[in-house]
């Protein structure tokens, strides 16, 4: 995995140890990452089920202010630190160990500007993130990572990529 664009373009992120985290496929996160990037310079980003923190390090090398990684999983907490200290992020950076339902259901409406959820598949929480959001829009823009079959609520486009889609909802 590598950075694609920005200030640490081309520099190699480490993946959780063991099967906690399903990555991002490159591609996949190359298009999801020039669709929001015109809201990404100094924005306040939340990388929900953050896995490695690929999303919200990118973001923060597109320029973005600051980045909030949500993770519950040990080996995923561990490669987000790996990562976030490889690649220099000092206080723009903060790692929350907590459930992503559970964080973003304590949000506000606008906490931050962008937000990318990547649940893991085939349990309903893709739609759970898009409920909570349409609720209390917590971001300007959020991008839901689920299985192309996956139906989310209405009021999201949807981008698809192989056996892959990205839901993006925006508040107006």
């Amino acid at each position: 995995m590598r950075i694609v664009a920005g200030q640490w373009r081309g520099r190699r992120l480490v993946a959780p140890r063991g099967d906690v985290a399903r990555p991002t496929a490159d591609r996949v996160r190359e298009a999801w990452m020039s669709i929001v990037n015109p809201w990404l310079a100094d924005a306040r980003v939340l990388d929900l089920f953050a896995g490695s923190g690929a999303l919200g390090i990118e973001a923060l090398s597109r320029g973005a202010v600051s980045a909030d990684f949500v993770e519950s999983a040990a080996p995923s907490l561990e490669a987000i630190g790996e990562n976030l200290a490889s690649v220099g992020a000092g206080e723009e950076a903060r790692v929350h160990r907590a459930d992503a339902l559970k964080f973003i259901a304590g949000l506000h409406a606008h906490d931050y500007d962008v937000a990318f959820a990547d649940p893991p598949y085939d349990r309903g929480l893709a739609a759970q993130v898009a409920e909570l959001w349409l609720a209390t829009p917590f971001a300007g823009m959020l991008g839901i990572e689920h299985r192309a079959f996956e139906r989310l609520p209405d009021g999201g486009e949807r981008r698809k990529y192989g056996g892959t889609a990205i839901t993006f909802y925006r508040s107006e």
